[in-house]
């Protein structure tokens, strides 16, 4: 039997990250993973492929609009859907293969196989043709991540009744897809096909589309995405998924009771993720799990087993690679004795449309729900330089700063690069800045950036400069 100082279950970004950690700290580290490819959702069915397509179809969009740069394309322009698929595909496999390079290169032994519970020490891998091997290890770390979700009513047949997975791979532009779910994933799938030619309906429950975010986010992002063409359907819970041959029929009750009816050749489910314990005994180790279904741990990650630890998608917190990193680094740390921390107000969050939103922080529904003075400050891209230049004039930078301290408290945008903007406002948020030392942070001109610090002066005394 062979054994380890660490052994963790799941090969996604918390857990292969964790590997490496605990590789660099001395500890010998085995890595569990019952696909063929390492990566977990997010390299393989999730945020790279997701983002390899919103590639692909960003430049075919871009091109529609070439000539008001002053660029002439002559000849007929289109989709070949089976090689944007294939390059997605390319970019998943060496991102998979690196994460195999990094493995071999800490020593890490990965085992390929389906990790269940015999004891608290023991894991047994079950492989894909039913042989098993039982390692022991001093220390477990559960990293199995996420599942897509759905309604109880909805039969996923994963052909025209899909999830995320079968969205990155589909066989066609779907002439009508319609949407169940106006949060991340839906929203940035719903762009891809909106941009190769489909009809988009999003249908959400709540009365706006990604609703876990700022609702001036929100707002903006729906204004943008109707003028490109989506169509939206929020407050409506729907009521039935069928699917007859190539069409499939979505019903859905508005705030007054009517009933809508949606007729579409695909249908993608996107109403968020569970925890996937299936299959890991957790029982048998006698780790508890919530009634939501996660790993219960406490604020180090640690389950009511003292030798196991949960992080990730399986545990409290939002379904975030990066979030699940930084936990993968904290129990690695933790098992060496160090005593790292997370500050889980400062992990921001990134929707990959086009424009582009992010946000860290408090937003302005939180602050007044908690009561807490603020001063509100905004910046509009319309008014930015570089912003006029590339054509990117949609959206704004938000900041919020505490009325007395001038703390910035939370940071909002939505726009061109925000997805590498927000950065800048968690960097300074992490040292506690206030608005006025953003504001008197000299930032490059003509940049994207500018609009953080004009955000700032704004906050500040309300002194923007160029607007």
């Amino acid at each position: 039997m062979s054994s380890f100082d660490v052994v963790i279950i799941g090969s996604g970004p918390g857990g292969y990250v964790s590997a490496i950690r605990c590789a660099q700290l001395g500890f010998n580290t085995a890595i569990i993973e019952k696909y063929p490819t390492l990566g977990g959702t997010c390299l393989n069915v999730g945020c790279i492929p997701s983002k390899a397509l919103l590639a692909s179809s960003h430049h075919y969009e871009e091109l529609q609009h070439f000539a008001d740069y002053g660029i002439e394309v002559s000849g007929k322009v289109k989709v070949n859907l089976t090689k944007m698929i294939e390059r997605k595909q390319a970019v998943v496999d060496q991102t998979s293969g690196g994460v195999k390079f990094l493995m071999d290169k800490n020593k890490v032994t990965v085992l390929e196989g389906v990790g269940s519970f015999e004891d608290a020490t023991h894991v047994k891998v079950t492989k894909a043709d039913g042989s098993s091997e039982v390692v022991e290890a001093k220390n477990i770390i559960i990293a199995t991540g996420s599942k897509p979700s759905s309604l109880p009513f909805i039969k996923l047949d994963k052909e025209r009744v899909i999830t995320s997975t079968e969205a990155l791979k589909l066989p066609e532009v779907p002439k009508h897809l319609v949407i169940i779910g106006g949060g991340v994933i839906g929203i940035e799938l719903g762009q891809v096909y909106l941009r190769l030619g489909a009809e988009v309906s999003v249908v959400e429950f709540m009365d706006r589309i990604i609703p876990g975010m700022d609702a001036a986010l929100s707002k903006e992002l729906t204004k943008v995405l109707k003028k490109q063409g989506m169509k939206f359907y929020t407050s409506h819970k729907v009521q039935s998924v069928d699917r007859k041959g190539k069409a499939v029929t979505v019903k859905a009750e508005n705030a007054k009771g009517e009933i809508i009816t949606l007729e579409g050749d695909y249908s993608l489910v996107s109403v968020g993720r569970r925890p996937y314990t299936d299959g890991l005994n957790a029982d048998k180790a006698g780790v508890k799990l919530t009634e939501r279904g996660q790993i219960e741990v406490n604020d180090h990650l640690q389950t009511n087993v003292s030798n196991i630890y949960a992080i990730g998608d399986v545990v409290r917190g939002a379904m975030l690679a990066h979030k699940a990193e930084e936990e993968g680094v904290m129990v690695a740390e933790i098992l060496a004795g160090q005593k790292p921390h997370i500050d889980y107000n400062l992990i921001p969050g990134v929707v990959y449309t086009w424009p582009e939103v992010a946000a860290v922080g408090k937003t302005e529904e939180q602050l007044k729900a908690d009561g807490v003075a603020y001063k509100a400050g905004s910046f509009p891209f319309k008014a930015l330089g570089r912003a006029r230049a590339g054509g990117d004039t949609d959206g704004f930078v938000k900041i919020l700063a505490d009325a007395k301290t001038d703390e910035v408290l939370g940071v909002h945008m939505i726009g061109a690069r925000c997805a590498d903007l927000i950065a800048e406002a968690v960097t300074a948020m992490e040292f506690r800045a206030s608005a006025e030392d953003i504001s008197r942070m000299s930032h490059a001109h003509p940049t994207f950036a500018e609009a953080i610090k004009e955000a700032a002066l704004a906050a500040t005394d309300n002194r923007a400069l160029h607007v």
